[in-house]
């Protein structure tokens, strides 16, 4: 196979599109497909299914994915290594992180690493799903669920707390909330049932059975807003409610709620000293930072 045929694939493969792909490698989109054609002829297998939305891997292409990923990663790796970048404080460094956490504690704390460190250059990456380790999305990632890729180091970042909130207006001219129970009288908000990408989100239905959201959002950031705005209560993050003084705990206790942050990287990632000097900054920020968080 020809190796430059397969960094095509796996950009393709990575953005699901000819024209990302296309522009992400320079060569002109034709080009693109072209190879991708020679490349499943060589194979005699479809790699991709075409349709107008863009291109998704087949049964086949998925085998291959794994496989050239591999090779790639290892080829950057020796790369980076030869040239000495893997001891070099420099280049870029991808990290995936949640909405909330990472615009609310990630990325002012990495002003701070910026200055000290301004030859790394961070993308900051809030995705509201799982990545996809598989299309190389990120260097690192921070998910609300421990990653089952055996393949991938995971560590346990930090445990956070959540709580329900109300503003300090919506609590001044609404019925008084003494018990749990009460809160069912209250609009409440919360996410959108069938786009919530993991269980760790289901917090309304465990505290609340049965509870009817009159607003719903895929983002706690709206969530928070909407509350903000008197609407109604929702369940936050402490490290994202303490940022604004009217937002007001409702039953603090009653409504706790404790979830995890985990952090994951390719093992081949980990030996740049860029992407390690992220993770351990990451690793020592949340650390300092645990009564914050909880």
């Amino acid at each position: 196979m020809n190796w430059d045929d397969l960094k095509v694939f796996l950009e393709v493969a990575r953005t699901e599109k000819l024209s990302q792909a296309s522009k992400r490698l320079g060569i002109d989109a034709s080009t693109v497909s072209r190879r991708l054609h020679r490349l499943e002829d060589q194979l005699a297998t479809q790699l991709f299914d075409r349709s107008a939305e863009g291109h998704s891997l087949t049964e086949h292409g998925q085998l291959l994915l794994q496989t050239a990923r591999d090779m790639d990663q290892r080829a950057q790796a020796a790369n980076d290594i030869l040239q000495g970048k893997n001891l070099e404080n420099q280049g870029k460094v991808r990290l995936g992180v949640t909405e909330a956490f990472g615009n609310d504690f990630i990325a002012p704390e990495l002003v701070q690493f910026c200055q000290q460190y301004p030859q790394i250059i961070i993308d900051l990456l809030p995705l509201q799903r799982f990545v996809k380790w598989s299309h190389q999305e990120v260097d690192i990632a921070v998910t609300i669920e421990k990653p089952p890729n055996t393949s991938l180091v995971v560590a346990k970042l930090c445990d956070y707390r959540l709580s329900m909130y109300a503003s300090d207006d919506y609590l001044a001219r609404s019925q008084q909330i003494n018990v749990v129970e009460d809160i069912y009288h209250h609009p409440l908000i919360g996410y959108v049932d069938d786009l919530v990408f993991s269980d760790q989100l289901s917090y309304l239905e465990r505290l609340l059975p049965n509870s009817n959201p009159c607003f719903r959002s895929t983002s706690v950031v709206t969530q928070s807003i909407a509350v903000r705005e008197g609407l109604g209560l929702a369940i936050l993050p402490c490290f994202l409610a303490r940022r604004h003084p009217d937002l007001i705990p409702v039953l603090a206790q009653q409504t706790s709620i404790v979830r995890t942050f985990w952090i994951a990287v390719h093992p081949e990632q980990k030996k740049l000293a860029r992407v390690n000097k992220v993770w351990q900054h990451l690793k020592n920020h949340a650390a300092m930072n645990a009564s914050v968080l909880m």
